[in-house]
């Protein structure tokens, strides 16, 4: 089935002369890709074409959200003790934005997850955020570890002079406060065969 297709059955039905299909395929061409698409909320959905109403809208949002969310794996409480863990767990739902997002992974002892939380969004290329802003929840959940986690949207993991500058602060930190930074991964796109994920205790750099 199409993308269109796939999408046309949570329309179910379309407007007087225009099927669910042509719906379904111009609210993706409004877009771009149907990635694109599953970046909006309700209220955007709303605004893209005309037959698409809040309830229709609410739909498709819950339908996305739910497809992240399986993406990231049905175990609330997930063990994520590899950079290839946290690429599968939050791997499709960085991708799919398009700006720098970052989250910080909580982790107990036996490094499962506590709790994720955004700490900042940023532009298309860049995304700041201060030590204490990423290790303030470790502290309120009484956190083992951390994982830091951010996209490239341009695709390319591989680490700019800021994200190693924020690795080397976050390790200081992390000193101070007797807390474990675990690693500080970079998600983004798998071409050409490269692995779409930089992480720096792989690398040997934490």
């Amino acid at each position: 089935m199409t993308d269109a297709e796939l999408l046309a059955i949570f329309l179910r039905t379309g407007l007087q002369g225009k099927s669910a299909i042509v719906l379904a395929a111009e609210l993706i061409a409004a877009k771009g890709s149907l990635t694109a698409l599953s970046r909006c909320s309700a209220t955007e959905l709303q605004k893209l074409v005309k037959g698409i109403g809040p309830a229709k809208a609410a739909e498709l949002a819950a339908a996305f959200e739910l497809g992240k969310r399986l993406a990231r794996g049905g175990n609330e409480r997930p063990v994520l003790d590899s950079a290839e863990a946290i690429y599968e767990a939050y791997g499709a739902e960085l991708q799919a934005v398009d700006r720098e997002v970052i989250k910080v992974v909580l982790l107990d002892t036996k490094l499962r997850l506590i709790i994720t939380e955004n700490i900042a969004l940023g532009s298309l290329n860049e995304c700041v955020a201060h030590p204490r802003e990423i290790f303030r929840p470790a502290i309120v959940h009484s956190a083992y570890g951390v994982i830091l986690v951010h996209n490239h949207p341009s695709g390319d993991p591989a680490p700019s002079q800021a994200d190693r500058r924020l690795t080397r602060q976050l390790m200081e930190a992390a000193n101070l406060m007797q807390i474990q930074l675990l690693d500080h991964i970079i998600i983004g796109h798998r071409e050409g065969g490269r692995i779409p994920y930089f992480s720096f205790r792989d690398a040997g750099s934490l």
